[in-house]
């Protein structure tokens, strides 16, 4: 049971890690499979490969505050339709 675990933990963050660049949303994911990865290093006595996959999911935390929150429809700079029929000067 505890190598499916491990299986599936690496296999979400691998899949989570190749979808980064759709959303910062999976940057959030692929932290939580190394912390899930993380989880099993420690569960199944590979110390080493729990610390690394901890590493892993604080730098992706921190690169996940860092990202720029994606910009919505509604937040770009085009002028509104009030700022583009007001003539300049009134």
């Amino acid at each position: 049971m505890l190598t499916a675990f491990g299986a599936v933990a690496v296999t979400f963050m691998m899949v989570m890690y190749a979808l980064e660049r759709r959303h910062r949303g999976f940057i959030l994911a692929f932290a939580c499979g190394c912390a899930l990865s993380s989880a099993y290093g420690f569960l199944s006595g590979t110390w080493p490969f729990g610390v690394v996959e901890a590493v892993w999911a604080i730098i992706a935390v921190r690169r996940y505050r860092t990202q720029p929150a994606p910009r919505r429809a509604h937040d770009s700079h085009a002028p509104r339709r009030e700022d583009r029929t007001s003539t300049p000067g009134n």
